[in-house]
């Protein structure tokens, strides 16, 4: 025999003895109640949850520019089942020491040419997430053309979604920054109104069953997607941005050498209380890269701009802001555009060392400039490399400035994902937080670099300040905004105005802004409220928002639906934090179940009977029985926070 033929024969051998793949692969939770089926053959994979399928058979795979990986592929091998687990802390998200657990299968892929892929799986109690992985090496730079990956779900789900604006449209071509109301309740299928598709996180109903579509861990090797327009047969696929979408002369779709991991594709299951507490976009996001965490303070901020606009960027009045922090035990005090023409380096350094000898901290904002909008507000051009932003940041830091907001970004680009990192690292390296505003979701990004306090990426209460349409739809896209938006990352919606909006009729109640300050999370909380308008507001109320905690240490999801009621309980210390806010211009009467608090004592703040403009609050001991039942009255468009120690 010869030597090719013994080759050909010894292959032969240990192909016949290589395991066979089974035609339908699982991966089930460790509690058991998930179940995803993958399909070896056609590779699709489907989801079912407690024995009920709820995903219908939907695609994997994507296309390389060398390689077709959505098709004629092989499955060489598939891993056992592994438990993976992981432990980490955040000062910025929904709980502080969070533990992960999932079950693992890694499936091996080839095409007929002999390139490799291998799709993960990970599945938890609370959802599934998958990616792909290129295990080869090459120097060679690839690049994604399209995601095959798709949600296809049965007749008859509902959708919670937001649409993703049109690139270069909006305020000085702005767009897209996140920013829009969610159409609530359509039905699968239905277009969104613009081409660039819908936004994550994305939130469905099955029968009895919410599902929640995000991803995390883009690093620099991917940019920012989202779902598409169009879902025929109720099939959900990936989008990637529009081409105005990046860093000047940037990189738009993913490129990459080998190996090379895309980001993880997440869909959260179960019922609205496992959407609320999951952590699955900070479980799956990179882990903290090496900082100093000594500057990293999570804290709430005085802000003129919200209600006094772009002319109160002077001395005088941001001197009154500080002096407003510092009276309601607040961390920071927010600078807004211009403050660089208004009141100069020099007056700001000023400004800083008087803040500091009130225990509050400086923040600036900053234009991200580029090519990418026409905004004018100053300072801009300032970081748009390395070397100018350490220049910056090393100015800042020796002025005594905390942080910066950066705002105006193009998208959801790789190179404007990277320019996001680029901040953030050289921020850190200056010991400066960084707020991120006219901006995409940020994924998780605030596991990866601790000093991310919040984004924007929502519309937020600035937009209320513009319109009395946005005002009258407040309540629900509230309610929408802490379920949704806020799933997993921190959101800057620069809540809580108690006494008067300039110009608008606020639709909601003092106590419903009061509650905000519990149910959005950031990990800097910017006020609207100004100096003026807190002094209408009674001493208690002040007292509470003097006491309320920088961070929550645990979170429990107590009541609601989307767009209509969220009810939620945050733990710091000793002391758990209730708070609820009613999207409906209804009064409702709750039953809460808090039997995790029976028997203790708290204190309750809801609305009283004033109907003056005055804000107007009541506040009353409760004592919780046995049961743990709470019994509220919420009147239309109203809240209540209570606290049991």
């Amino acid at each position: 025999m010869g030597y090719k033929m013994v080759i050909i024969f010894l292959a032969l051998i240990v192909s016949s003895c290589a395991p066979k793949v089974d035609r339908h692969l699982t991966i089930t939770s460790p509690d058991q109640n998930i179940v995803v089926t993958v399909d070896t053959e056609k590779l699709l994979y489907s989801v079912a949850y407690k024995n009920e399928p709820v995903l219908s058979e939907s695609k994997l795979g994507l296309v390389r520019d060398d390689e077709d990986f959505s098709t004629n592929l092989t499955v060489r091998k598939a891993s056992k089942p592994i438990v993976v687990k992981d432990n980490y802390t955040m000062l910025t998200a929904k709980k502080e020491h969070i533990t992960y657990t999932a079950t693992e299968r890694i499936i091996e892929t080839k095409t007929s040419s002999g390139k490799k892929m291998n799709i993960i799986f990970r599945v938890s109690d609370d959802g599934v997430a998958f990616r792909y992985e290129f295990p080869e090496t090459s120097s060679d730079v690839r690049k994604i053309i399209s995601e095959e990956t798709s949600f296809r779900f049965f007749e008859g789900t509902k959708a919670w979604l937001q649409p993703k604006a049109e690139a270069q449209t909006g305020f000085e071509h702005t767009n897209p920054s996140y920013e829009a109301h969610y159409m609530m309740e359509i039905e699968t299928g239905t277009p969104s109104p613009t081409q660039n598709g819908w936004v994550y996180p994305a939130l469905f109903k099955y029968n009895n069953v919410w599902m929640l579509i995000t991803e995390a861990a883009l690093g620099r090797t991917y940019c920012g997607t989202a779902l598409q327009q169009h879902s025929s047969d109720h099939e959900y696929k990936i989008n990637f941005p529009q081409a105005p979408e990046v860093f000047t002369n940037g990189a738009l779709n993913p490129e990459s050498t080998l190996p090379w991991k895309t980001p993880w594709r997440i869909m959260v299951i179960g019922d609205l209380k496992t959407i609320a507490e999951s952590t699955l976009g900070t479980d799956l996001a990179l882990p903290a890269v090496k900082m100093d965490a000594d500057f990293i303070k999570p804290g709430k901020a005085s802000w003129s701009w919200i209600l006094k606009k772009d002319d109160s960027t002077v001395f005088k009045v941001q001197k009154k802001y500080v002096d407003f922090a510092a009276d309601m035990n607040w961390q920071y005090c927010l600078l807004d555009a211009t403050w660089d023409k208004l009141m100069g380096y020099d007056s700001v350094r000023i400004l800083a060392e008087y803040a500091k000898s009130k225990n509050v901290g400086l923040l600036l904002w900053y234009n991200s400039a580029g090519d990418w909008n026409t905004v004018k507000f100053t300072p801009k051009d300032k970081l748009l490399t390395h070397e100018d932003r350490m220049k910056e940041f090393g100015r800042l830091r020796e002025m005594g400035i905390k942080g910066i907001k950066v705002d105006f970004f193009s998208g959801d680009g790789q190179s404007m994902i990277n320019y996001y990192e680029d901040i953030l690292e050289d921020a850190a390296a200056n010991h400066l937080l960084v707020n991120f505003h006219g901006a995409t979701l940020p994924r998780g990004l605030h596991r990866t670099y601790p000093n991310l306090m919040t984004v924007e990426a929502v519309f937020g209460y600035e937009m209320i300040t513009f319109g009395q349409g946005s005002a009258n739809k407040a309540p629900e896209h509230s309610v929408m905004s802490a379920l949704v938006r806020n799933a997993f990352d921190p959101m800057d919606f620069t809540p809580m105005n108690l006494y008067k909006i300039p110009r608008i009729q606020r639709t909601t109640t003092a106590v419903f802004e009061l509650a905000t300050s519990v149910i959005f999370l950031s990990g800097i909380q910017h006020y609207a409220e100004s100096p003026e308008g807190m002094d209408h507001v009674p001493e208690n109320v002040k007292d509470f928002l003097r006491e309320l905690p920088d961070y929550w240490e645990d979170v429990r999801f107590i009541d609601g639906y989307p767009g209509k009621l969220f009810v939620v309980a945050r733990k710091s210390g000793e002391s758990w934090y209730v708070a609820g806010i009613n999207g409906e211009n209804t009064e409702k009467s709750l039953s809460l179940d808090l039997t995790f608090l029976k028997n203790k004592t708290g204190r309750l703040i809801a609305s009283g009977s004033n109907n003056s403009d005055e804000p107007s609050f009541t506040e009353a001991t409760v004592d919780l029985p046995a049961s743990g039942e709470l019994s509220i009255v919420l009147k239309g468009n109203d809240g209540f926070v209570a606290v049991f120690k």
